[in-house]
């Protein structure tokens, strides 16, 4: 078993949902959180849009959505979902009659935004295109798009007119005895989509799409995305994630994925404690993470490894890692193994004996998993 695992007073409880199936993938319950990102490239362009696809999942998207803004890229859909290993979303804006062709295309889930799609009429002529093609529905909401009628009431995007346009449409769908949906509530400011989101999860059972729209470039939008998924997802909220950068889509799932393992509520790869680095570091940690982190890619078992430059804290951080590395001196420091001190390594020798032992120790967590699984 991995030395990283949830430990009692770390305990994250999260909000009852119902659970609802995009594709084979289940979102809600007792499933994980998934990771979702969306392509950024025009989706008639169906190698570049399936470039893309085949590469968010290689990093363990779960989930991708595509736009579909036109009828020719309802079309280039149809091929983009026969290829791709993960279920599609079609994110649909504007014509209800995208969301019937994306249906139609095998769309595993339509993402409506309320603000946009249309009336009451013709949201049940979507709903229907859903249940006759076994698809999901995502509920849009979004703070730059809220319905007029809404935004003459409240004078300006708030939470209780975000939950209100949630709420308006979920009823819509119930009506039409349709319950395979889950709901966003999206704003690009962290603290509206924060209360947004309390306002809805204390509303509906639904599964929840949790989100901080048009979040920023690499850099900010990761902080901001951080601060806002992180809080709602420590508060139980959430069962699937998208951050959204302006950036490459992979980075989306990269981050994802680093905030769902920082809270201990899903696990990918491996997670590399390392230490800022100070004058008594033993060997240079900064250059040697950053060499760590990219050849240890390849690596999808869930682990831990860490990389201390000195015996400050080192041998206490490796005691919980599946994999340590300590700084010591005279050019060499202290390998653990599964928590225990195992043998000296010299620091030029060290990156490549690290990634020899991770994948060993990846190796054996395999065979545990599938010895576990086989009883």
């Amino acid at each position: 078993m991995s030395l990283n695992h949830v430990r009692p007073w770390r305990n994250i409880y999260r909000r009852k949902s119902r659970q609802i199936m995009v594709g084979n993938v289940p979102v809600g319950g007792d499933a994980p959180i998934t990771v979702q990102t969306m392509t950024n490239t025009v989706t008639t362009d169906v190698k570049g849009t399936l470039g893309q696809v085949l590469a968010a999942a290689e990093v363990g998207a779960d989930i991708v959505r595509v736009s579909v803004p036109d009828r020719e890229s309802a079309i280039a859909l149809k091929e983009i979902v026969k290829e791709s290993p993960v279920p599609i979303v079609a994110d649909i804006h504007f014509h209800y009659k995208r969301a019937i062709e994306a249906a139609e295309a095998g769309a595993a889930c339509l993402r409506i935004n309320p603000g946009n799609i249309g009336d009451e009429t013709r949201v049940k002529e979507v709903i229907k295109a859903a249940r006759d093609h076994n698809c999901s529905i995502r509920i849009g909401v979004n703070a730059g798009s809220l319905e007029k009628h809404l935004l003459e009431k409240y004078g300006e995007p708030c939470p209780d007119a975000m939950v209100e346009s949630g709420l308006e449409h979920i009823r819509i769908l119930q009506d039409n005895d349709f319950h395979e949906f889950k709901i966003s509530v999206k704003a690009s400011d962290v603290f509206l989509a924060a209360a947004a989101y309390q306002g809805i999860a204390e509303a509906t059972d639904a599964p929840i799409h949790l989100g901080i729209t048009e979040a920023g470039g690499l850099m900010s939008g990761t902080i901001k995305s951080a601060i806002g998924l992180g809080n709602l997802l420590w508060m139980g909220i959430g069962d699937t994630i998208r951050v959204s950068l302006s950036a490459d889509p992979v980075e989306e799932v990269k981050v994802g994925y680093e905030i769902l393992k920082s809270l201990g509520l899903r696990h990918r790869g491996v997670n590399i404690i390392s230490c800022p680095s100070c004058a008594r570091q033993g060997f240079d940690v900064i250059k040697t993470v950053e060499a760590l982190e990219k050849r240890l890619e390849h690596i999808k078992t869930p682990m831990s490894l860490s990389i201390i430059g000195c015996v400050v804290n080192g041998p206490g951080e490796a005691l919980m890692t599946d994999v340590g590395f300590t700084g010591g001196g005279a050019g060499s420091g202290m390998v653990y193994l599964a928590g225990k001190q195992s043998h000296k390594m010299s620091n030029d020798q060290m990156i490549d004996h690290i990634v020899e032992q991770v994948e060993k120790r990846a190796s054996e967590l395999d065979a545990e998993a599938a010895a576990a699984a086989a009883e």
